[in-house]
């Protein structure tokens, strides 16, 4: 039924919803309305006539996420729930029971309790699965589930979980939860300080703000600002955070619209709070967007030295948009660029593979910018780090298993079965990495490589061709090596996996404000960031 709303109809039609109001729809105003009035019209029939009963809001939520799915993933219609939870995650507090939920299709699972909040109280685990809400099994909801858990603050919710094969019942007391911004910030030694970063809601740079002077206080004279994992957030507070390290009046991004109206220069607007304070920036593969802001600002500024693997490469800007019965859109209206003129976006989505997905940037393709000092820094493939830290970069293979939740399932196991007492000397031995290694195997994983998926449509091409014969033996080959290659590759990213492990093993005993604090002894970007901020000879020549 669904699929007699062809999407590539309902492309222009819905294109009314995004550009009405805006001078950018004007030239066309005659092929929107056509277009309007030919939906409207099968809308009506469809639901006058079809031969069973339909639902209009689910025809109408489907025509307008097959719409969407032809743009960027950024672009999204929101319903006036929807529109509430954005509202609750940049103002940085909700209410709820305290923990970060995964939503599967017949459960919850319990992320992340947050420590001393309502669900940790009650005593859930990360890892628990809820089944029944109330007297609402999770499996026979339809909607999000995730949203049964929250409600006004001081009221009850029964919770029904299931915890190593047994099932409990629980009644948690709900109530409201200030989403920091800043989670965590102390002293690594005695003159370098360490602030974490993690989103970029309304409170991002005034907390910031707060921890690097009070870590001043405390006799810091070099930092390390943590930006890994961080999805970015609000533009304005990316401006200004990088404002707290440069002085007033700085391009920090400009942002380009085909709407006029929509390109701006965003200018540092006060004064900073140390423009000389040796800096380090770590980034990762999920620092993204207004992390992106911030770290590639100080690196064309030759204001701090970026150490990690390449950020995300999300070098577009969306905004809000209202629309009726409280609904509202979140529209991609402009490209950002950084100080030196580089755009970051990594994804193409408007010129796809033949499979529908969008393509990646080429490195040969990225074109060189030069920072203040001269130096080259690159567009297309997000924020590429001044000190590349190998190792964490994530590979296919442990994107694939972080992907089908083996590392926080055997995390899960192993809380159960283990005690953990000494936290900064925590270290996963290699018998327990074995162990891993047998999990895997024996929960039928199973990773498919893309030369894999390629190699078979190349296959299957040759036997239309009947050059089967010709080409067997090479495939055998190729085959074998990806064989072998397949076997070996757990091994091989043996390091990156037991770092994934610990991290997830350590916020099990010690809570994510535990972790930080293991970090600060064990983690390697920090490690490498301290010998940089220790050698002022070496910080100086990498941004020379």
């Amino acid at each position: 039924m669904k699929k007699l709303l062809h999407k590539k109809i309902l492309i222009p039609v819905f294109g009314v919803l995004i550009f009405f109001g805006t001078t950018a729809f004007k030239n066309d105003f005659f092929e929107i309305a056509k277009q309007i009035e030919i939906f409207t019209t099968l809308f009506k029939e469809i639901n006058m006539n079809y031969v069973d009963d339909t639902n209009p809001g689910d025809l109408m939520d489907t025509a307008i996420k097959s719409m969407l799915d032809d743009l960027d993933p950024y672009t999204q219609f929101y319903n006036e729930q929807d529109v509430e939870a954005s509202r609750i995650n940049n103002a940085g507090d909700y209410t709820g029971i305290g923990a970060k939920v995964l939503t599967l299709k017949d459960k919850l699972v319990i992320v992340e309790p947050y420590q001393n909040y309502a669900a940790d109280k009650a005593g859930l685990k990360a890892g628990d699965e809820i089944i029944k809400v109330d007297k609402v099994v999770v499996a026979d909801f339809k909607d999000d589930a995730a949203n049964l858990l929250q409600g006004a603050a001081g009221t009850e919710v029964s919770v029904t979980y299931r915890r190593q094969g047994k099932t409990n019942t629980v009644t948690i007391i709900r109530e409201s939860l200030d989403i920091k911004a800043v989670p965590h910030y102390s002293m690594v030694n005695d003159k370098t300080g360490y602030v974490v970063l993690r989103k970029f809601n309304d409170k991002a740079s005034s907390e910031t703000i707060r921890a690097i002077k009070a870590l001043k206080n405390q006799g810091a004279t070099q930092l390390i600002l943590d930006l890994r994992g961080n999805p970015g957030g609000l533009l304005h507070e990316a401006v200004n955070v990088t404002n707290i390290f440069v002085p007033k009046d700085q391009l920090v991004v400009t942002t380009k619209s085909k709407v006029k109206k929509y390109n701006k220069t965003y200018y540092t607007q006060r004064e900073a709070v140390d423009t000389e304070i040796p800096l380090v920036v770590l980034i990762d593969g999920k620092s993204a967007s207004a992390s992106e802001i911030v770290s590639g600002a100080l690196q064309d500024m030759d204001r701090a030295v970026v150490v990690g693997t390449r950020s995300f490469g999300k070098g577009l800007v969306q905004r809000p948009k209202p629309l009726t019965y409280g609904t509202q859109m979140k529209i991609t209206i402009s490209r950002y660029y950084t100080p030196s003129g580089r755009c970051i976006q990594a994804l193409d989505y408007w010129n796809r593979d033949e499979d529908g997905n969008a393509t990646r940037t080429q490195q040969e393709n990225y074109n060189a910018f030069k920072t203040r000092n001269g130096r080259d820094v690159f567009d297309g493939g997000g924020v590429e780090p001044d000190v590349e830290v190998e190792f964490s970069k994530q590979t296919p293979i442990s994107k694939a298993i972080s992907n089908e939740n083996l590392v926080f399932n055997f995390a899960t196991d192993y809380y159960y079965d283990h005690q953990i007492e000494d936290l900064k000397g925590f270290s996963l031995s290699d018998s327990d990495f074995k162990k891993f290694k047998n999990y895997i195997k024996s929960s039928g994983f199973n990773f498919e490589t893309k030369t894999e998926i390629a190699l078979d449509k190349a296959i299957a091409v040759a036997k239309e061709e009947a050059l089967e014969a010709e080409i067997n033996s090479e495939y055998n080959a190729l085959t074998a090596a990806l064989q072998a290659y397949k076997t070996n590759a757990i091994d091989d990213n043996k390091t990156q996996l037991k770092s994934l492990l610990t991290d997830e093993i350590i916020k099990r005993y010690f809570y994510s404000e535990g972790l930080y604090t293991y970090y600060t002894a064990n983690n390697a970007e920090i490690k490498k960031a301290l010998s940089i901020l220790n050698n002022p000879s070496q910080y100086a020549g990498i941004l020379r």
